[in-house]
């Protein structure tokens, strides 16, 4: 397994949010989730800029953390469902904190993106 030449430093509490929660799809899958969007393929649907192959990763190291758990029925086809265990119940203000300022900030993020791409 690919070992990273310097080490994560998690001395800080910031640190281990990202470590947790950081990475494109993560936050958005928290929220999908609590809305009842529980399958893998609402899921997919709901976020249909990200590859499958993505949204399994992020899945599972939400799934690693204890943010998720995966429940499994046994039924065929195979019915597969996610839900916030308590950990990820208490993301919740953070990810709707995320979701407010960036409504806020949108049109000057916006602004500035344009700006960005004249000066590239």
């Amino acid at each position: 397994m690919y070992e990273k030449k310097i080490p994560k430093d998690f001395s800080c509490g910031i640190s281990i949010t990202l470590e947790i929660i950081g990475g494109k799809w993560k936050p958005c899958l928290i929220d999908s989730i609590n809305q009842g969007i529980r399958r893998p393929s609402q899921l997919a649907k709901k976020h249909q800029l990200a590859s499958k192959r993505v949204l399994n990763l992020q899945l599972k190291e939400l799934e690693a953390y204890g943010v998720i758990r995966k429940v499994i029925y046994p039924v065929l086809p195979p019915k597969v469902e996610y839900f916030l265990t308590e950990v990820g119940e208490s993301l919740l203000p953070l990810v709707e904190m995320m979701e407010n300022w960036g409504g806020e900030f949108m049109g000057e993020f916006d602004k500035r993106q344009e700006h960005i791409h004249t000066e590239l």
